[in-house]
């Protein structure tokens, strides 16, 4: 198969570029309010927090905007969705001001920044949805495969970048200035989406009840064995792995790294993933997807392991570096399923399950990472999520021999044929 057949159309390459500068900026954001929050704080709860705020309005707006993603055309969506990101980045801007600062009580200026990231949370639940609906309408179905993995290739690698520029410019111009510089992607990613043509709406039930059409969705994806087992897995591992929500901590108490070091720490785990998917380019990984998805798993958590006892900071980055490189390859498996096993008028609401399960995770595993350094120490909480994600995949291995033995190749073949 061709490995560049998705960039031989000229509105997917506009659509990489977009999905790039939005994902550089979101990533960098939340690195520098990261940083900020425990600068103020320097408690390790308060992480875990931003989290939270933002896990509660994407996971309880989630199903509704997957429906009004069905039911909406998809490339104004994403516009309007741009602006509002836009909107919460400009308010990130104006409350780091360091005169600000001076006039106001750290805990104003630390609910405001709780507040913009519920509201960055609640654009969040519409994002998601809408770029996986968008990919199906710009490349054809023999191609979805190719499609999803340069998607998840360039997500991965504005997710290094935009860490690794966060932690270097909060040294350089400043937490207020980087903020401004998040506005700005913004902007360019908007810029670039104005090029991409609308799009036809393909769902056959325009106007369907809200209630009818997120029991098809929740229906349809408890019903699928692949996409429902994938889900719950990756889930599950980010749930409990979710050890990047700590390193702040671990670059200014444990490493002693200061900021520069705390972007490569954050940065590591995207450049392993970049560089897994940009390899898949060439050698997919549809073939025995079930043992190869349990088994980047279980690697993903004896990284999370090592990273969590390492008080070396370059063992500290090739440890997080390798738990990128095995999530890439979870990661590009999950994407093929859904892009494979999933029709056009549910795609909307199938990616806001996918957002729930796993995009949410993410910031509940911040949550729990948050929780338990504060109950049980940093180094401890890391482990134990490590520990977890270990032997959530080894009882997924036991009790689900079908999706150990999933093969995504017959679905790859039929696809090609259309």
């Amino acid at each position: 198969m061709d490995p560049y057949a998705a960039l031989r159309y000229k509105e997917f390459n506009i659509f990489l570029m977009v999905r790039f500068a939005m994902v550089f900026a979101w990533s960098m954001q939340f690195i520098v309010i990261e940083w900020q929050v425990y600068t103020l704080t320097k408690d390790p709860l308060s992480l875990g927090i931003i989290g939270l705020m933002e896990v509660i309005p994407a996971v309880g707006m989630a199903l509704f905007a997957g429906h009004v993603v069905d039911q909406k055309e998809k490339r104004n969506l994403l516009i309007k969705c741009i602006l509002a990101f836009s909107v919460v980045s400009l308010g990130l801007f104006f409350i780091s001001d360091p005169d600000l600062e001076t006039q106001l009580a750290p805990n104003t200026i630390l609910y405001t920044i709780y507040f913009l990231v519920f509201l960055g949370g609640l654009v969040r639940a519409f994002i998601g949805p809408t770029v996986f609906s968008l990919i199906a309408l710009i490349v054809p179905k023999k191609i979805y495969p190719n499609a999803a993995t340069w998607s998840s290739s360039t997500w991965q690698v504005a997710s290094v970048m935009g860490p690794a520029l966060a932690g270097f410019s909060i040294g350089w111009i400043g937490v207020h200035w980087s903020m401004c510089l998040i506005f700005g992607f913004s902007l360019v990613a908007l810029i670039f989406l104005l090029r991409i043509s609308r799009k036809p709406i393909l769902n056959p039930k325009i106007g369907e009840p809200v209630i009818e059409s997120l029991k098809d969705g929740l229906r349809f994806v408890f019903s699928s064995k692949a996409i429902f087992g994938a889900l719950t897995l990756d889930m599950i591992a980010v749930l409990f792995g979710g050890a990047v929500a700590l390193l702040p901590i671990y670059a200014q108490d444990i490493l002693h790294v200061g900021s520069e070091g705390f972007g490569i720490l954050r940065a590591a785990p995207a450049v392993g993933a970049a560089l897994t998917m940009l390899g898949s380019t060439r050698f997919p990984l549809h073939k025995n997807a079930g043992s190869k998805l349990l088994w980047a798993v279980f690697a993903f958590g004896v990284c999370i392991i090592v990273f969590g006892v390492s008080t070396s900071f370059w063992l500290s980055v090739a440890a997080l570096f390798l738990s990128g490189a095995v999530d890439g390859v979870s990661m590009i498996i999950r994407q093929t399923i859904l892009q494979l096993k999933t029709p056009d008028n549910m795609r909307g609401r199938v990616a806001s399950v996918n957002s729930i399960f796993v995009g949410s995770s993410n910031e509940l595993g911040a949550f729990e990472s948050g929780l338990a350094a504060k109950l049980l120490g940093t180094v401890t909480a890391v482990v134990f999520g490590g520990v977890m994600t270990i032997l959530t995949t080894g009882t997924t291995a036991i009790v689900s021999p079908s999706f150990r033995r999933l093969d995504l190749s017959k679905d790859v073949e039929e696809h090609n044929k259309d």
